[in-house]
């Protein structure tokens, strides 16, 4: 018995198939790896939280109004994003943070700083802002080395509690007491407090600035033939200093000025018999500013002569 085998091409007859390049698959291979590659290098990698937040913060100011308004409308404004991450016009400033100032968000156009009042910073201004700062400073310095020769030259007044030397800014502040200086009630300067002045005076002389004179009372009434009321008090005290200054030739007259506040400023409670004592005094204010004072000029300009009226 025999066995006849045919061999039968199955492909014979069928069209050719395209298959892909043998490369493809080294392809994939290695486009595997990097996937895992990557997987691993995350998985591994930490996220610094801070530096995070700075980013996420930078763009939540950059994108939108910084601000919850109600409206129905587009909101309006020059720019959403502008120059450094910031809504609003860019500009040159001083500092290098550009600020939006509005309050009210339906204007056309959001400016920065002061719209009303807009200041170009160029080399030159912020060039002389610089040096006036520095004036300042010096000032200041200047200021607190003539308020420490006060304190040196009246060291005996201030231990007894008759004087106090302060500054503020560029004003240095005599505070006489009415312990030693004044009897209750009245404006006459106790002889024996006559030498202190002297001392002040001299010390006036060689200080440069504008001189105030300011009388202070607390707010128990006075109702006398003489002082009417308190502010007469006060501005008689004021005269009675000014007076001694008035005499000494080391003091130019127009440095002189003098205010009656009566009890309308008081530098402690009225409420304790403590406090009442250090609310009576007399302030010596040397204004040691190139910058003119606030303060009403027909009240800066109130004479002696006119108090001595009264």
């Amino acid at each position: 018995m025999s066995i006849d085998l045919q061999l039968v091409d199955e492909g014979e007859g069928d069209e050719d198939k395209p298959s892909a390049p043998l490369w493809m698959a080294t392809f994939a291979d290695l486009m595997s790896l990097l996937v895992c590659f990557f997987v691993l290098i995350i998985s591994m990698s930490e996220i610094d939280v801070i530096r995070y937040k700075k980013v996420a913060g930078s763009m939540k100011d950059a994108f939108g109004v910084q601000q919850d308004i109600v409206t129905y409308d587009i909101p309006k404004g020059t720019s959403i994003i502008a120059l450094e991450f910031s809504p609003g016009k860019p500009e040159p400033t001083i500092r290098k943070i550009i600020q939006q100032d509005t309050v009210d968000p339906s204007k056309p156009s959001l400016r920065i700083g002061n719209p009303d009042n807009p200041i170009d910073v160029q080399p030159e201004t912020l060039l002389k802002m610089l040096e006036e700062e520095e004036q300042r400073q010096e000032q200041r310095q200047q200021t607190e080395k003539d308020a420490s020769v006060l304190t040196e030259l009246l060291e005996e007044e201030i231990n007894e509690g008759k004087i106090d030397v302060e500054t503020d800014g560029p004003t240095i502040i005599i505070k006489i007491r009415e312990k030693g200086s004044f009897k209750s009630g009245a404006a006459d300067l106790d002889p024996g407090f006559l030498p202190t002045l002297a001392t002040i005076g001299n010390a006036l002389g060689e200080i440069s600035g504008e001189i105030v004179v300011e009388g202070h009372t607390d707010n128990i009434p006075i109702n006398s033939v003489k002082y009417p009321s308190n502010f007469a008090l006060s501005a008689g005290r004021a005269l009675s200093v000014t007076s001694i200054f008035l005499d000494d030739p080391n003091i130019d007259l127009e440095r002189l000025s003098l205010r009656g506040y009566g009890e309308v400023q008081p530098e402690d409670t009225n409420a304790t018999r403590a406090g009442r004592a250090r609310n009576r005094r007399v302030e010596i204010k040397i204004n040691q500013s190139d910058e003119e004072s606030n303060a009403p000029v027909e009240e800066k300009e109130q004479s002696a002569a006119d108090l001595g009226g009264q």
